[in-house]
């Protein structure tokens, strides 16, 4: 129990680090390196075009982040108090989670980025952060390889060029050819590629798992659902207004547990 809430400090604390230190690359390497092509319109620039679309990215997945923090599932501690009042509880909706020592409504896992239990109330916002998290780091490995392949003079014309750069920089650096900042950035396209892999498949598993009407919790339990058509389940954790939710991090954009909650 020890080392899971120690990984519950750490793993956010991470995250923030690396947010931190992609900030720091796109100001100030990749877009400064942008605005060297004297050809580009003022208002059409590289450089305004990919501030502009890390700036969309980055503000989505760091705002439903907060989100996530901040709308916590509600702590349903009388389900836990007495077997008399445990039995007003469905049990296939809630869970105790050890690390947050609470219960929750439709548990579906313990988040340790975010330090958080993901619930009916922050599900939604889970999803979006790991869909723009993926996004946002996916776009960071582009643009830290169109600045590697300007600085190195490195064609990535081929397939596997992405692969055997690490290893060819790493012999590189020990020899004097390859800067320790290049390096660093290099690094960081193969962390930006892991974790925006991992965003997106564990995106695309919440979302089959929405589409049928379950939470992993009940997967692991193998606790059955009843059958409800696909657009309910989804209408119910993304809400009528979806597509304002998915442009702008916000909580309430009528999501039915969202109502569910204010009555």
């Amino acid at each position: 129990m020890l080392a899971l809430r120690l990984l519950n400090v750490v793993a956010p604390a991470y995250f923030l680090c690396i947010s931190l230190v992609t900030f720091v690359l796109q100001l100030f390497l990749f877009l400064p390196s942008m605005r060297e092509d004297p050809a580009a319109a003022p208002l059409f620039s590289p450089a305004l075009l990919h501030g502009a679309l890390f700036l969309f990215l980055s503000a989505n997945a760091l705002g439903n982040y907060v989100l996530v923090i901040q709308n916590s599932p509600d702590d349903l501690g009388a389900c836990q108090s007495t077997s008399a009042k445990r039995a007003l509880c469905p049990p296939p909706s809630t869970h105790f989670c050890r690390v947050c020592a609470r219960v929750t409504l439709r548990h579906d896992h313990h988040c340790f980025f975010t330090g958080n239990c993901i619930g009916s109330r922050n599900m939604r916002n889970f999803v979006l952060f790991c869909l723009y998290t993926s996004l946002a780091c996916l776009y960071s490995m582009v643009a830290g390889v169109a600045y590697i392949s300007a600085v190195l003079s490195i064609s990535f014309a081929h397939p596997l060029a992405f692969l055997t750069l690490l290893p060819t920089s790493i012999s590189q650096f020990f020899s004097g050819a390859v800067l320790g900042s290049e390096m660093f950035v290099i690094l960081m396209l193969y962390l930006w590629f892991a974790i925006g892999l991992a965003c997106a498949g564990f995106c695309c598993h919440q979302l089959l798992l929405i589409l049928r009407g379950q939470t992993r919790h009940q997967v692991r339990k193998g606790v059955a659902v009843r059958a409800r058509p696909w657009r309910k389940n989804l209408q119910e954790v993304f809400g009528k207004r979806w597509l304002l939710g998915l442009l702008v991090p916000m909580f309430n954009v009528g999501s039915e547990s969202s109502k569910q909650q204010d009555k």
